[in-house]
């Protein structure tokens, strides 16, 4: 069965940098979103490797493991939010110790998004995939990125609805902060392929599909043990965001994953807004989208609030969600069932 942390307000949350670490001339920002959390009543513990970046990372592999496994341990430590994504999170895989990890809600995305599918796959604790911590510092969040709190505070057997979002940001403008953050000026529509009203619902599993490809193959990424002995091969309902691929690597890895049989029993993929998705020798997004569809035979939706483009909702992996879509709004009702 799947078991969901607990979360209350008054905790303390574990700052540690799995993949990227903050250069010094970015700590200024970490430091005003440790700051915003506690006002909000939050206590802060942050780790040395979120004050280092060097040669694509916070630090050595085994250095940064040992610190994520030291905060789970912890019981100081309620929850666990990195500052932000990275590149090479994959290197800390084979230290950490998932055999005797505590249920503490792990939240973030992009890179951090494998360590969050490995944990589920191979324990069965829920992982929250969502907002970083850096993009927590502003005075007020929107009203999708601040769910994640309401979310997480969601009790094991109950259920929460999240909404598409009114708009959202099209380009990052680090050189004009503003209260939110987030500069949301483009109008959200969420479609799908079919282009009628869909019904889906399954576990949610999913991630960046650029690194969580990566567990294609290895004991970090064994979905049928995951079905067999977690959700008792209840259907999955998969969630993709693309950060970087080119349409064609997209469709490679889509092809990867189902001859890896990622996508039995599954009931539905639902991919998250891509500011990459351009053409390659005519070949567009969409017809990746369509042959999908045409070959798996389940309902494809995208350009849902996930990813690099934001706001994101919180998506909960091992949770069982319910998801409608029609005439571009959508709503995810996520059920805490073990």
């Amino acid at each position: 069965m799947i078991r969901y942390p607990a979360l209350n307000q008054a905790i303390t949350i574990g700052v540690t940098a799995p993949s990227s670490g903050v250069p010094t001339e970015l700590h200024q920002v970490l430091k005003e979103a440790c700051t915003r959390m506690v006002e909000q009543g939050y206590r802060i513990e942050c780790g040395e490797t979120v004050w280092t970046q060097e040669k694509a990372k916070s630090a050595p592999a085994k250095k940064r493991a040992d610190e994520f496994n030291n905060m789970m341990k912890k019981d100081e430590i309620q929850m666990i939010i990195p500052p932000w994504g990275g590149e090479l999170l994959i290197e800390i895989l084979e230290h950490i110790d998932f055999e005797n990890m505590k249920e503490k809600w792990i939240l973030g995305y992009s890179d951090v998004s494998l360590l969050l599918l490995a944990i589920t796959l191979k324990t069965g604790i829920a992982t929250a995939h969502g907002t970083n911590l850096v993009d927590l510092r502003g005075n007020y969040s929107d009203e999708t990125t601040a769910m994640w709190k309401s979310v997480l505070q969601t009790p094991t057997g109950s259920s929460i609805v999240q909404y598409s979002s009114e708009k959202y940001q099209k380009e990052w403008q680090h050189d004009h902060p503003s209260p939110c953050v987030f500069h949301l000026t483009e109008e959200t529509n969420w479609k799908s392929v079919s282009d009628k009203k869909v019904l889906m619902s399954g576990r949610l599993l999913g991630g960046c599909v650029d690194v969580i490809r990566h567990l294609i193959g290895t004991p970090y990424g064994d979905v049928r043990f995951f079905s067999k002995n977690y959700i008792k091969e209840e259907p999955i309902l998969w969630y993709f965001e693309n950060c970087e691929l080119s349409t064609t690597d997209l469709r490679r890895t889509l092809v990867q994953m189902k001859l890896a049989g990622w996508f039995e029993n599954c009931s539905g993929i639902m991919f998250g807004r891509s500011d990459v998705n351009t053409s390659v020798g005519g070949y567009e997004i969409e017809d990746v989208y369509q042959e999908l569809f045409e070959e798996l035979q389940i309902p494809i939706i995208y350009d849902i609030d996930c990813g690099h483009v934001p706001p994101q909702l919180t998506l909960i992996n091992g949770a069982f969600a319910k998801v409608e879509v029609e005439n571009g709004k959508g709503t995810v009702l996520q059920y805490f069932t073990e």
